[in-house]
């Protein structure tokens, strides 16, 4: 048997199923499209939903993937044994429809016996329980022996979720050897040892299960198989495990090098290389589909893998980052079928680069966080981490259980890991409490799911702002309905419309369909499952019935608008790119008739000289008055002019490409202007992070920045008005105001001070001594607390050494202040401390240092016991 890579196997079996018929179609993104059941892929069939349960036509009956998928159920025993991982490749043959069992099963067997070269007699199919046509394919068809087909209850070979499509297994299994087994005479197909190792699984979709467990035939039978490609690949390269196969052995390898360590010499060490290679793998292939490191959902998982390789190289003693390096060798052996790694492959080291960074600096100050929890433990005679700390430090700074517990281990201590766990149990609870409801597909259960899967919108705005064509369905916001009168909320769905729908970043059009009697305003489109259009809106008169034809009319000085500021995040996006470096990716956009939001991937808040540049830059291209073109053109052929796609989007085979002059050539479905100059100028209004590794720039274009400097000037105006200049002189008479009240300000404290001194007068006569310190407790109308500070210096200066005490009430309140000297102190004397003891007397509280202090308080009527307790404070300080 021929030993071929991993690279040959996906391209062998694509083109061996396209030869069946199949639709070769491209992996889809690792983000779930439209389905809230799932965080991320993690199947061949998970993004095919709709074509199984109807709510989208396929594009063709037959259809072969390779699906990149990642599960983290388990991710803990990652690296523990060599059959763990969190990324691996599905390949897959699908039958919407079309074939069946016997078409499924023949060509299974056809290709891994006549194709890949698989010995026959290594091969094991087992089949449902009751599933008497697939063991008789098996048997009658193939010619496999009876007894080596194997029958499997529900649990192993009957494939359901919940309610929906359901229906029977057949999985195929490869003796891989004696070496493999456990050495049990009874060991066979089913062991749970390494032996004998599933390859390969048909699942024939022919029952619809109500929920209760009552099962009817579909109309439409489909089939769903899936083999993963590693899997295979270790069957056909003869080696262990997925970790040993050509792709991943190689990058196994340069972490091998990287960490200055040897393969299968110690279990400890295999178990950090293991993880490191597998994390690498899913991190580099997340990034490259947009997700971004965050403390939940994707982000979340993408942040815990990178911490998990990080520490695991730490544990093999590497210093400083060192990930980057390992992603070039996954995106070197992986760039054949996934060409979007070599594409965004600056980006992702971005990424990774940013965020090993940051978890360096965390991983230490989560071990000074530790060392504090050990002293506290020391401290109080304990030999066990709590729970709570435990979670703590996982949640908070990344650290796994078993980091914890190993440092732990050192010195001789412990972990609470039930209540560890049980905190991770609340902390699941809640977000399951938090998930929303779903149906079956996992996206909002609504309306619109009612609707035929053959209902379609075509969209013919980009060369109509008004449409006639006829209504397909109504419905209001609960059910599907024939009709829809004055007042009535609901969607309207046509066969055509030039009503541009929210994708892209570009809002929707708003506008108005009408009829010879009735009129429904449209307040949004939305794009729909199925290639559907709906205007979401109300009757605003009269009454609109299913079947009707209507004029479809755009309001175009919104859509003029909004086609400004889309324009013009072209412009941005190219200038940013020029200014920032090509790292820089849009990220997200939202774009209206008002303003453009622009969403893009840069690590810095950016200078004002770099924003002052981009500004400048995109207004030169709008003066240049520059020709917009659009073009459809073939993908590859995009490609080829080196149109910039957005960020994780998923595109067909004739994409839309929007050219600016020479400056600027983008993937876009969106609408734009005719010529740049129509923009008239751009200003950016913010720019701001909105996560780790993306910035936002808000900016104003056209009518938007009118109406901003409209604004402006009325505020400009008011602010004139009120200092008594013209708007031109304003800053001047700013100016002139401040210093003018800068000498104010100077002549009222000294005025301040000279009456808080008249209203004291002499009270030099007041001063006593208490065990040989002078105190002056006395009481004065009127002062505020600054007031009171400058007294308290002025007489310190009088008293020489010793104690003041000055109570003031002011506007219903009292300020109190004492200060000591250092003689005082030096005999005992607190200023604090004695503010402290009589502050209650004021109804108030306060304190400060042994020198100066002072307290507010709420009862004048308590200053002269406050002064008269000064004294007996101040002999018990000195005792």
């Amino acid at each position: 048997m021929q030993k071929y890579g991993v690279n040959e196997l996906r391209k062998m079996f694509l083109e061996y199923f396209e030869s069946k018929g199949h639709l070769i179609m491209k992996s889809f993104s690792l983000v779930p499209h439209n389905d809230k059941s799932l965080l991320l892929i993690n199947s061949g069939m998970a993004p095919l939903k709709p074509y199984f349960t109807g709510q989208e036509i396929p594009p063709k009956k037959r259809v072969t993937t390779c699906q990149k998928c990642i599960r983290t159920g388990d991710i803990e025993n990652v690296g523990k044994t060599a059959r763990h991982g969190t990324f691996f490749e599905m390949l897959g043959n699908f039958s919407f429809g079309d074939y069946f069992k016997k078409e499924s099963i023949r060509w299974t067997w056809e290709f891994l016996t006549d194709v890949v070269g698989l010995e026959p007699d290594r091969l094991y199919p087992s089949v449902y329980l009751d599933d008497d046509e697939a063991w008789e394919i098996w048997n009658k068809d193939i010619g496999i022996a009876p007894e080596r087909i194997f029958r499997f209850g529900k649990e192993d070979n009957f494939w359901e979720h919940g309610s929906g499509p359901c229906g029977p297994c057949s999985e195929v299994y490869y003796d891989r050897g004696p070496k493999y087994g456990c050495g049990s005479p009874d060991c066979t197909v089913g062991c749970e040892c390494d032996r004998y190792m599933e390859i390969w699984n048909n699942v024939f979709t022919q029952f619809d299960n109500d929920g209760n467990n009552n099962y009817t035939e579909l109309e439409q039978k489909n089939i769903d198989t899936g083999m993963g490609l590693e899997r295979l690949a270790c069957v056909v390269q003869g080696v262990d495990s997925m970790f040993d196969i050509d792709t991943i052995k190689a990058l196994r390898d340069h972490v091998c090098r990287i960490t200055k360590t040897e393969y299968g010499q110690d279990d400890e060490t295999d178990v950090s290389l293991r993880v490191i290679t597998d994390h690498i793998r899913s991190v580099t292939f997340m990034i490259s589909d947009g997700i971004m490191p965050s403390n939940e959902g994707r982000g979340y998982v993408l942040r815990r893998l990178l911490r998990r390789a990080c520490r695991h190289g730490r544990l093999l003693g590497v210093e400083g980052e060192f990930l980057v390096e390992l992603a070039r060798t996954v995106i070197e052996g992986s760039r054949d079928g996934y060409p979007e790694l070599e594409e965004k492959k600056d980006f992702i080291f971005k990424v990774i680069a940013k965020e090993e960074e940051q978890f360096n600096k965390t991983i230490d100050q989560g071990l000074s966080i530790l060392a504090e929890m050990e002293a506290e433990m020391e401290k109080n005679g304990e030999k066990t981490l709590s729970g709570d700390h435990a979670f703590k430090l996982y949640d908070t700074y990344g650290f796994p259980l078993d980091l914890t517990k190993e440092i732990l281990e050192e010195k001789g201590l412990s972990v609470d890991e039930e209540g560890f766990r049980a905190s991770m149990e609340v902390q699941r609870r809640t977000a399951r409490e938090a998930r929303e409801v779903t149906n079956y597909m996992g996206a909002d259960a609504t309306v619109y799911e009612s609707i035929a899967p053959e209902v379609t919108s075509e969209f013919v705005g980009y060369d109509n702002l008004s449409f006639e064509s006829s209504v397909t369905v109504l419905t209001t916001e609960t059910e599907i309905t024939d009709a829809l009168s004055d007042g009535d909320r609901g969607t309207v769905f046509v066969e055509k419309t030039p009503l541009y729908a929210t994708s892209g970043g570009q809002e929707a059009d708003k506008g108005y369909i009408r009829t010879a009697d009735g009129e429904f305003r449209v307040e949004d489109v939305v794009k729909l499952l199925g290639g559907k259009i709906g205007h979401v809106g109300y009757v605003t008169k009269g009454m609109i019935k299913t079947g009707d034809t209507v004029t479809l009319e755009v309001d175009e000085e919104n859509r003029a608008l909004s086609a400004r500021n889309h324009s013009a995040t072209h412009l941005l996006h190219k200038a940013l790119r020029t200014v920032l470096g090509t790292h820089v990716e849009q990220a997200g956009s939202s774009v209206n008739a008002e303003r453009l939001r622009f969403d893009f991937t840069h690590f810095s808040a950016l200078t004002k000289e770099e924003l002052k540049q981009v500004e400048e830059i995109v207004n030169a291209q709008i003066m240049a008055a520059l020709p917009v073109k659009v073009e459809n053109l073939p993908i590859e052929e995009a490609r080829k002019t080196g149109a910039a796609a957005l960020f994780g989007e998923k595109y067909g085979d004739i994409v839309r490409v929007v050219s600016m002059g020479d400056f600027s050539v983008e993937f876009c479905g969106g609408t734009h202007v005719e010529n740049t100059g129509v923009i008239t100028a751009f200003k950016i209004i913010s720019e701001t992070g909105v996560a780790a590794g993306v910035r936002r720039i808000e900016a104003l274009t056209s009518k938007g920045l009118l109406d901003y400097y409209d604004e402006l000037e009325k505020r400009l105006a008011e602010a004139a008005k009120l200092v008594k200049a013209s708007p031109e002189k304003l800053a001047e008479k700013i100016t002139h105001l401040l210093a003018e009240n800068k000498t104010l300000h100077s002549e009222v404290e000294s005025l301040k001070s000279k009456l808080a001194q008249d209203a004291m007068g002499d009270v030099m006569d007041q001063v006593t001594e208490v065990k040989g310190v002078k105190l002056l407790a006395t009481e004065v109308e009127g002062v505020d607390m600054n007031g009171l500070r400058d007294l308290g210096d002025q007489l310190k200066d009088k008293l020489g050494e010793g104690v003041i005490v000055i109570a003031s009430a002011a506007g219903g309140k009292v300020n109190l202040m004492a200060t000591a000297t250092k003689g005082a102190i030096e005999k005992g004397a607190h200023a604090g401390n004695l503010i402290k003891a009589i502050a209650g007397l004021v109804g108030g509280g306060g304190g400060g240092r042994p020198n100066m202090a002072q307290a507010g308080g709420k009862n004048p009527d308590g200053i002269s016991s406050a002064i008269a307790k000064a004294g007996e404070v101040l002999e018990e300080q000195l005792s």
